[in-house]
């Protein structure tokens, strides 16, 4: 009788949700050479064999996987952004991704938890990343997040909920508003996306 033990059975899983991250990871265009530099980065990360999801707040281990869902009223052309209390920026909504889970799995649960609405993939990407960066935390338990960026699709007047707990407000901005707002307000990364995202819709 065959059998595989629980270990064997894990390390399978890990090694099949390697396969699947680097295949995101690859699916993904770079914007520039910072993206391009970032990508490459993250592929030699997950082939590396390091710990991949955080097991402890904050910071344990010190580089982990996020998934960062940006929602987009298409037909505004608009932008959703949280005011993330920890962090004290203006940010998309995400989360850290679970161990053993797909990072789609991260953008369906916290869409729910944070925004109280059901994760819809945007046009721009479909369901896979469309942005991928790698930024070190302010603050205590600094740390090293491996953002995997998703755009969703979402109407403005369908989020009237929000998690107040973890962001203090929520705001809609098209996408030249958020180009205008200061860069040390925002995730230090969304300047870029934003640029990267104009670029996709127009092309």
């Amino acid at each position: 009788m065959n059998s595989v033990n629980a270990t064997g059975a894990s390390d399978e899983r890990d090694q099949l949700l390697r396969a699947r991250l680097t295949g995101l990871l690859e699916g993904v265009r770079p914007w520039d050479e910072q993206e391009r530099a970032h990508l490459a980065e993250a592929v030699e990360w997950v082939a590396g064999g390091a710990p991949l999801y955080r097991v402890r707040k904050p910071d344990v281990p010190p580089v982990h996987l996020v998934s960062y869902f940006v929602v987009l009223d298409e037909k505004r052309g608009e932008l959703l952004l949280v005011a993330h209390r920890k962090a004290g920026l203006w940010l998309p909504s995400g989360g850290h991704v679970e161990p053993m889970e797909d990072p789609w799995d991260t953008v369906v649960r916290e869409c729910r938890e944070e925004l109280c609405i059901e994760a819809v993939a945007s046009a721009v990407a479909g369901g896979e990343p469309f942005f991928l960066t790698i930024t070190q935390t302010r603050g205590q338990g600094r740390h090293t997040d491996v953002s995997l960026w998703y755009v969703l699709g979402a109407d403005v007047g369908s989020v009237v909920a929000f998690d107040e707990d973890e962001f203090s407000a929520i705001k809609w901005l098209s996408l030249s508003q958020v180009l205008a707002e200061p860069g040390d307000t925002l995730d230090p990364h969304m300047h870029r996306f934003t640029r990267k995202l104009m670029a996709a819709r127009s092309g």
